[in-house]
């Protein structure tokens, strides 16, 4: 990071979606993952309902939390 830059800001999941992050989806594919393992996906509030309905369908998702 130089001078000049501030700090970097993670950014919502969705396809072409540059707003800050506000949440967390935690997720597995339990036929690729290990019961306990837990991959993230961001949401901003916009995109949090579409990208937890589509881990959803599938089975994939585990929780939904605030974004630190």
């Amino acid at each position: 990071m130089t001078e000049n830059e501030g700090p970097e800001v993670e950014v919502c999941s969705a396809k072409g979606c540059t707003t800050p992050a506000a949440w967390e989806l935690l997720w597995n594919n339990p036929k690729v993952h290990t019961p306990d393992r837990r991959k993230v996906w961001l949401a901003c509030d916009e995109h949090k309902q579409s990208l937890s309905d589509f881990l959803g369908a599938r089975q994939f998702l585990k929780d939904v939390v605030p974004h630190a």
